[in-house]
């Protein structure tokens, strides 16, 4: 069984304003600065807690004139953070300080929320979880620890009808069936504290989206190691009738794709081996890190990346 959600991967706009946001605004650790294996004249950034735990970490491809993408229907509304209630005070008056586009403080499933974008308009939250103050907080800018962010809360999936998709939650990837809010069913690990929450929010008849800077790409759920992920492969094929990609290494984890019933793109991402596989835990996200395959270009690909500043 999996513990909940591994990473959320989406697309942005210009890399040293994305950098900006989410190390310097949002205090977050870049543990990772890669390119997209697939594209690799493009930066691929993951941010995280101080190691990049599973549960923490949001990555981003980064293209300098992407054009600006549209949410619908089979696609991830909103990823939420975790935070200790009593900051949601603070986090208000950090983006009122910092420009940062936000939605008054409301409540969702009896927690305080506090909605806001990123530069490219990207739907986030801050969630206020009760005795998140006992975890260990890690901030890698001016964020005071007791209010750091305390990795995920939360993504939101839009879509035509949340059975099939609950469905694979719950037998696929251990998550059960909660609470439900107006048309959000809510699914949750127990026992699970980063990650551990997926609200579906149908939206019959609502438009498709279109995948571009300010949308996600992928929500990617943990899967302990290559057997625990073969399991799961075995298990939506048998139960589900969906048939996964082949594994692909992606040096810091190992992964299948799918597209789940309400057209999400789902990936099951293994949790070893880990981010700092080929760096030391204190220099995290400091140097261009390559795939062997792609080290060979190492002197062409810094020449065409964007400067970081």
């Amino acid at each position: 069984m999996s513990n909940g959600i591994h990473h959320v991967t989406a697309i942005s706009g210009p890399a040293r304003r994305n950098l900006e946001f989410y190390a310097g605004v949002l205090g977050l650790r870049l543990v990772k600065k890669t390119v997209n294996f697939d594209d690799p004249r493009t930066y691929h950034f993951y941010y995280g807690d101080e190691i990049g735990h599973p549960g923490t970490i949001l990555t981003f491809f980064p293209w300098e004139h992407a054009a600006a993408g549209q949410v619908g229907r089979g696609e991830t509304f909103e990823t939420a953070f975790r935070v200790p209630a009593s900051s949601i005070g603070y986090w208000t008056q950090r983006f009122l300080e910092k420009g940062v586009s936000h939605e008054t403080p409301s409540r969702r499933f009896g927690e305080p929320v506090l909605a806001f974008r990123d530069p490219d308009g990207m739907r986030l939250a801050l969630v206020g979880v009760a005795g998140a103050e006992a975890e260990p907080g890690f901030s890698a800018g001016d964020i005071p620890a007791e209010h750091a962010l305390r990795g995920f809360h939360s993504v939101t999936l839009l879509l035509d009808d949340a059975a099939a998709t609950g469905a694979i939650l719950s037998d696929v990837f251990g998550f059960q069936k909660g609470g439900s809010e107006e048309t959000t069913q809510r699914y949750q690990v127990e026992g699970t504290t980063l990650g551990g929450i997926v609200d579906l929010r149908v939206v019959g008849g609502f438009p498709r989206g279109n995948l571009g800077a300010g949308t996600v790409h992928h929500v990617a759920f943990r899967a302990a190691d290559d057997a625990a992920q073969e399991a799961m492969v075995r298990k939506l094929a048998e139960n589900h009738g969906q048939r996964t990609t082949a594994q692909k290494n992606r040096d810091y984890f190992r992964s299948v794709y799918f597209r789940e019933p309400g057209g999400v793109l789902f990936e099951i991402a293994t949790d070893v081996p880990g981010f700092a596989v080929d760096e030391p835990q204190a220099s995290l996200g400091q140097s261009l890190k390559l795939p062997a395959f792609l080290e060979p270009r190492r002197a062409e690909l810094e020449a065409v990346l964007p400067q970081l500043g």
